[in-house]
């Protein structure tokens, strides 16, 4: 049985197919990405507590704290886009098993993430506010610094 997909959207509607006679319609599903190891107990507690009642779902994501800038084609500065009410999606991503299905049937292989496929059926996602420790390992440089997350996270509490 293969679940992988051409993108993440066909990853995860196929994995919802094939799990679909298991499960019931309501039953919440947590979407993750491996690219974040460093998720913490604490995060992951927060998103279940505010999502667990919401009637959409809702994700992980962090305020965007930096000036925002869009380039151009020749890589210069194009713009600068205003940061008031911009936030970083992060995962998981929690939504009930039937919606988030037909969400992904619906949506095609244009969304980024399963909130993005949400959003296109006219539903909004909760914003649950997490912080930089649920960092994406993307580039080479990160590797270290999840690194570093992951052992402090090992030490014990004094």
């Amino acid at each position: 049985m293969r679940c992988g997909g051409e993108t993440r959207a066909a990853t995860v509607r196929n994995s919802l197919r094939i799990i679909a006679g298991e499960v019931d319609a309501g039953d919440w599903m947590l979407v993750h990405d491996a690219a974040r190891p460093c998720i913490s107990a604490g995060l992951l507690d927060r998103l279940l507590h505010e999502v667990l009642g919401d009637p959409v779902g809702g994700i992980l994501a962090q305020p965007v704290a930096d000036t925002l800038k869009r380039a151009d084609g020749a890589g210069r500065i194009a713009e600068t886009v205003p940061r008031a009410g911009m936030w970083g999606a992060q995962t998981p991503q929690m939504f009930h098993h039937a919606l988030l299905l037909k969400a992904l049937e619906q949506a095609g292989t244009d969304v980024t993430d399963e909130a993005s496929a949400l959003e296109a059926l006219g539903l909004y996602p909760k914003l649950v506010e997490s912080d930089m420790t649920n960092l994406k390992v993307t580039y080479p440089s990160d590797l270290e610094a999840a690194a570093w997350l992951l052992s402090r996270a090992a030490e014990p509490m004094t």
